[in-house]
């Protein structure tokens, strides 16, 4: 597989194949997820919950955040590498946006960065980080950032107006200069119809098939967390109970003298 690019991702979508993301957050998971050919790797601030415990994305900090893009940058050769701006990076306003946007370049080995909403005032700071010379992956649907606005994780777009909203803030932000960007949490139709409107690929999560490829937090496909994954979450393997496990079966050997045998001993 020849290194992935964002002209690549636009080829793709003009030549109607499906584009795959999965989040990574460490080394060792980037590597097996490029070498089994994903095509783009989110170091998401999903990591907060993920990897650190918090109960939601919004603790999560710029250093935290570095500090794991490096790791997935280092362990990706071919997949593209994405960054998320953490809440609280950008929306101050450009020049802060850009001075973050940069870290995860710079800093991080990051090829673009991931920003949420699609306000007027987030158009204008995605247009200046952009306009900077960073490329940028649109966010709107369900925005996690903005769970207390929207009274929890729930689906966004359901009614008329909201559609609207979201729809013509898909517009703008291609007009901005995204060259991706993600549907979560909202009807299929609607997710199509975005798809449709623009010329740059859509990433969906829990958004329907018709997006131009699909994105899961890893630990999610994987079943590692344990707990009861959202509705649009297929798990395709279920490594928590297989840790447990290899896990319990090494106690009960360390306790019973049968780890380590002449097999494992110097």
């Amino acid at each position: 597989m020849a290194k992935v690019t964002i002209p690549t991702l636009k080829e793709m979508k003009d030549k109607g194949e499906k584009i795959t993301m999965l989040t990574a957050y460490d080394y060792p998971t980037a590597r097996v997820l490029d070498q089994a050919g994903i095509d783009i790797l989110l170091v998401g601030d999903s990591l907060g919950m993920v990897m650190l415990g918090y109960p939601n994305t919004l603790p999560v900090t710029m250093e935290e955040m570095i500090h794991h893009t490096k790791a997935v940058s280092r362990g990706a050769l071919e997949a593209l590498v994405i960054g998320d701006m953490p809440f609280m990076s950008f929306n101050l306003g450009s020049f802060e946006a850009i001075n973050n946007a940069g870290r995860f370049i710079k800093e991080g080995g990051a090829a673009a960065v991931k920003l949420e909403g699609c306000s007027h005032h987030m158009i204008e700071i995605t247009g200046a980080v952009v306009e900077a010379g960073i490329a940028v992956m649109g966010h709107i649907g369900l925005t996690p950032q903005f769970i207390h606005q929207m009274g929890g994780f729930k689906v966004q777009g359901r009614d008329q107006n909201q559609a609207k909203l979201l729809l013509d803030g898909a517009k703008n932000l291609e007009q901005a200069g995204i060259f991706s960007l993600v549907l979560e949490g909202m009807p299929q139709d609607l997710a199509s119809q975005i798809t449709r409107s623009l010329s740059i690929p859509t990433i969906g999560i829990g958004a329907g098939i018709e997006c131009d490829g699909q994105v899961l937090v890893t630990h999610d496909l994987l079943g590692i967390t344990g707990k009861k994954p959202p509705k649009f979450v297929k798990q395709y393997a279920n490594l928590h109970d297989i840790i447990i496990e290899s896990v319990e079966t090494f106690k009960h050997e360390v306790r019973s003298g049968a780890f380590p045998s002449e097999d494992y001993t110097y």
